[in-house]
C-alpha cells in the first residue's frame, strides 16, 4: 500500500495526471494568413497535417492518463464556433458542462509556406485559467515540421518531467 501512495506521489510531483483528470480537446484551427491560400479554400496536405496533429495530442494526452472527454453532447454549440481558442471562454464552458478538468485548445498559423506557428493551450473548465500552454514558431510547411513542432510542445510544455 505504501509503494502505491508513493507511486502515485511521484507521478503527481512528475506532471502526469491522475485517473481523475478529464480534458475537453477541441481540436486545432488553421488560421491562413498567407496569401497563398487558394481560391478552392485550405490546402488538402495542409488538412491531413492538422488531422495528424490532432491525433498526436489526444494520444499524448491519453498516454500520459489523461481521459478525453466525448464532445457530442456540445457539438451543436461547437459546430457554431469558428476558433475555439479564441471565442471568448466558450471553450472552458463547454468543457465544463462536459464535466471536464480542463479545456485543450490549440492553432496553427500558417504565415507562409516557410514560417508556422503552433500553439496549443490548457485552461480550468471551472475557472478558464492558464495551466498549460505553448508557442513555438516552425519553418518548412511539411508533415515533419509540424509533427517536429508539437512534439516540441507537448515535450518541454505539457509533459516535462523534473530531474531527479
Amino acid at each position: 500500500m505504501r509503494l502505491i501512495l508513493l507511486t502515485l506521489f511521484a507521478t503527481a510531483l512528475a506532471g502526469g495526471a491522475l485517473a481523475q483528470d478529464k480534458v475537453a480537446f477541441f481540436g486545432l484551427t488553421m488560421l491562413d494568413t498567407s496569401l497563398q491560400t487558394t481560391v478552392q479554400g485550405q490546402h488538402p496536405d495542409e488538412v491531413a497535417r492538422l488531422e495528424m496533429l490532432e491525433v498526436l495530442v489526444a494520444d499524448r494526452f491519453r498516454d500520459e492518463g489523461y481521459e478525453l472527454v466525448d464532445l457530442a453532447p456540445v457539438q451543436i454549440d461547437l459546430d457554431r464556433v469558428v476558433n475555439p481558442a479564441k471565442c471568448y471562454g466558450c471553450d472552458t464552458r463547454m468543457a465544463a458542462k462536459l464535466g471536464a478538468d480542463y479545456s485543450l485548445v490549440g492553432e496553427v498559423q500558417k504565415v507562409s509556406n516557410l514560417i508556422l506557428t503552433l500553439n496549443l493551450q490548457m485552461r480550468a473548465a471551472e475557472s478558464g485559467e492558464m495551466v498549460k500552454g505553448g508557442v513555438v514558431d516552425i519553418r518548412g510547411n511539411t508533415d515533419e515540421s509540424w509533427t517536429r513542432g508539437m512534439r516540441y510542445i507537448l515535450k518541454n510544455r505539457f509533459f516535462k518531467r523534473e530531474e531527479q
